[in-house]
């Protein structure tokens, strides 16, 4: 660990070619471009380092290259300020920070951090068990709170498809709250070779589908009873590997993404709300299936 630098005059100028730089990454043009991205805050700050400093200690390429804060936020966090090797550290004046965040109101630290997507093919060799992928999701909220919500399922990856909402995006990064530094992503995969791709693994596929045929309630109770009677045979549908598909917040699943699952699965409604939220709908259908596996032994760690 480093010292947050002393030598430096903080950054005072708004303007400043720099400061429009990383005030650009806020754009999709500006991410694509440079393979970059904003982490704002000091929990997705934390997570950063701390993956950097891992990868770092493993002999590969770290993944921050700045760190900003206000003269405020680096007395507030110092460990977070005193960098480590390969990644520069910077204080700003609140003016700057604020230029350069999304944010109405920014916390004080921001890290650009280099975007780290792995492909479909690793992410399948890898042997996943549990898979969440987003379907043509659009928002950047609820991209967030799904791949947070794999996270915390205890998910091996997250996928999304072509027409999705750019995972990096600073909304969406800000709702991961630090777990978009925690699971291997891929982003832009073709539905097609992710079918194949799964199916040739030997993984199940999974649609949540407000009109499904399988309600989620009659699968959880199926998985239990199989364990508590120590039934022989193929595990039920939640305990064996499967990716789930999570659809457009307007239109869900489209007919062919319904019709690549092997089973179309409805998380039931005992009140008089019309439906769930993606995201929401999306924890609720991946715990279910994390509870399953870890009882499964052939799933066990």
């Amino acid at each position: 660990m480093r010292e947050a630098p002393t030598d430096q005059p903080i950054m005072a100028n708004p303007r400043a070619e720099r400061v429009r730089d990383v005030a650009r990454l806020a754009t999709r043009s500006g991410r694509n471009k440079s393979g970059l991205f904003l982490a704002e805050g000091p929990q997705a700050v934390r997570e950063a380092i701390r993956l950097h400093a891992e990868r770092i200690r493993e002999g590969r390429d770290g993944i921050v290259q700045w760190i900003f804060a206000s003269p405020v936020a680096a007395e507030r966090h110092p460990e977070l300020v005193a960098g480590v090797d390969g990644c520069e550290v910077r204080l700003a004046e609140p003016a700057v920070i604020a230029a350069m965040a999304d944010t109405v109101t920014p916390q004080g630290i921001i890290a650009v951090c280099r975007q780290t997507i792995v492909s479909l093919p690793d992410i399948i060799a890898a042997r996943p068990r549990l898979v969440a992928v987003l379907c043509r999701v659009q928002d950047p909220g609820n991209a967030g709170t799904i791949l947070r919500a794999a996270d915390a399922a205890g998910a091996d990856a997250v996928v999304t498809t072509s027409g999705s909402v750019d995972l990096f995006n600073p909304k969406a990064v800000r709702s991961t709250v630090g777990s978009i530094f925690h699971l291997p992503l891929a982003v832009g995969v073709d539905f097609a070779e992710l079918v194949e791709g799964l199916r040739a693994a030997g993984i199940g596929i999974i649609a949540a589908d407000g009109y499904g045929d399988a309600d989620l309630d009659e699968l959880q109770d199926a998985a239990a009873a199989h364990r508590l009677h120590n039934r022989a045979g193929e595990q039920p549908l939640l305990g064996q590997p499967s990716a789930w598909l999570f659809g457009n917040e307007a239109a869900g699943l489209d007919e062919s993404e319904l019709a690549a699952a092997d089973q179309r699965v409805a998380v039931p409604l005992y009140g008089v709300a019309e439906s769930l939220n993606v995201g929401t709908a999306a924890t609720v259908c991946l715990y279910a299936s994390a509870r399953a596996q870890k009882r499964n032994p052939a799933l066990a760690d």
